[in-house]
């Protein structure tokens, strides 16, 4: 059974399939705020929707990564990560440098996770 949460015409924000959940894209809360600002509030968006779907950060699956500027903000970015995944929890993950939907954001990330 598939099961789609706070959906609208082009996305739902949370997809349940049997025990997985596909979180879509997250950004930050605040674009004016630099990449330490905008990781830490995306991933805060990451953690709502978790738990709103059943799942933890301990249940991520794979984690996809989008960076505007690598050379400028991987490093400030995995700062963030670093200590916001549970160790022993760290999922498969990608991260790539990509062209953004708006200008100022810095950093996406797209979820995979398990149910509890």
């Amino acid at each position: 059974m598939i099961e789609r949460q706070r959906t609208k015409q082009r996305m739902s924000r949370i997809v349940k399939h049997n025990d997985t959940i596909y979180l879509c894209g997250q950004v930050c809360s605040d674009a004016t705020k630099g990449i330490h600002e905008q990781t830490q509030t995306m991933l805060d968006k990451v953690d709502q929707l978790l738990i709103e779907s059943g799942s933890s950060r301990e249940h991520i699956l794979s984690a996809t990564i989008y960076v505007k500027d690598m050379a400028l903000h991987f490093s400030a970015m995995n700062e963030i990560w670093d200590s916001w995944i549970p160790e022993g929890y760290a999922p498969a993950r990608a991260c790539v440098e990509a062209s953004m939907a708006r200008e100022a954001l810095l950093v996406e990330i797209s979820v995979i996770a398990a149910v509890k």
